[in-house]
């Protein structure tokens, strides 16, 4: 088969489509004829050399895709060869097979495209692991969403929607403000010209937000803290703004806060199963009814990837960059 392979760690130059050798399917997984991919932050960060996959994995980047059920290794059930599938992966899937446990696997939701649903397993389980698994988001609370026109920023504002919960975005410009409104968002706040901390207690009268879903990290942690409720919930899930912070536990001790910081790719298999699971039960019946959608800014050819990677590193994007055969 053909991938995309990282010759050495460096720019989008990185990424080279060659020949490899096909995956076989292991002991409760199954092999994927890969339709398509989508681009995650977390890619760009291991064609840097920043960010290695898991012993024994894939070498590939690629952390979701979609496409057909090729084969089925020992104690796998409930698939066929030939079902319409879309997977969370610890890599692999800008290539044309993929491996993965089953576990992993999502049916492709009644009514989404089979190219479309490659950028939806790797968003919904982030959103949904982070914001209600772990920060119980309830109906009537506040969401603060940064980055809110990415592709986890257009799927946490819907979902936290469906809830019943009230979502303020920042995004850094204002066409990206107007296509987070369209998703539903309350509350637009431009970063690079206002304050998010006072602009959102300006729009909660002084609440501030129950919980907060933080791409940046080290750059915004003490004014998370200044823009928690009391009682909130502050989740990290990326380092766009650096990985060192200075905390004021005194400031989080009044706001009775909490942080948490998780990464998908590194857990165990069976954590992994465990939120897909949750994902299927949840968020799936909201796809199918229409209330939640895969937000696509563009489709390009898998062997175009270093493109895709220009795209996302320029942040001009609004959703999911998807990669197809």
């Amino acid at each position: 088969m053909h991938a995309i392979t990282i010759s050495e760690p460096g720019g989008p130059e990185a990424l080279v489509w060659a020949e490899v050798p096909d995956p076989v399917p292991g002991e409760g997984e199954v092999l994927i004829d890969v339709v398509a991919s989508a681009v995650n932050r977390a890619d760009t960060l291991q064609r840097q050399g920043f960010y290695d996959p898991p012993p024994g994995t894939s070498p590939y980047p690629g952390l979701e895709c979609s496409g057909r059920i090729a084969a089925i290794g020992p104690n796998v059930s409930g698939w066929n060869v030939g079902d319409e599938v879309c997977a969370l992966l610890t890599g692999g899937g800008y290539a044309e097979k993929v491996a993965v446990p089953a576990g992993q696997l999502l049916p492709v939701p009644a009514g989404t495209d089979l190219v479309e649903a490659a950028g939806l397993p790797e968003v919904a389980c982030t959103v949904w692991s982070n914001v209600f698994m772990i920060a119980h988001l309830r109906p009537g609370e506040t969401l603060l969403v940064h980055g809110g026109g990415s592709g986890i920023g257009t799927m946490a504002i819907q979902l936290a929607k469906a809830v019943g919960a009230r979502v303020a975005v920042t995004a850094g410009s204002q066409d990206k403000l107007r296509r987070c409104a369209e998703l539903g968002a309350d509350v637009l706040i431009d970063y690079r010209e206002q304050d998010f901390v006072e602009e959102l207690a300006k729009a909660t009268d002084g609440h501030g937000a129950d919980v907060i879903l933080d791409i940046i990290g080290a750059r915004y942690l003490a004014r998370n803290i200044d823009a928690l409720a009391v009682n909130g919930r502050l989740a990290v899930i990326g380092l766009m703004g650096g990985r060192k912070g200075e905390l004021n536990l005194g400031a989080l001790l009044a706001k009775r806060g909490a942080i948490t910081a998780t990464t998908l790719r590194a857990r165990p298999v069976a954590e992994k199963a465990a939120i897909v699971a949750a994902v299927r039960e949840h968020v799936w019946p909201l796809v199918e009814s229409g209330r939640i959608r895969t937000v696509v800014d563009r489709q390009l050819p898998l062997p175009e990837a270093a493109e895709a990677h220009r795209t996302m590193e320029s942040s001009s994007h609004v959703g999911k960059i998807l990669l197809t055969r």
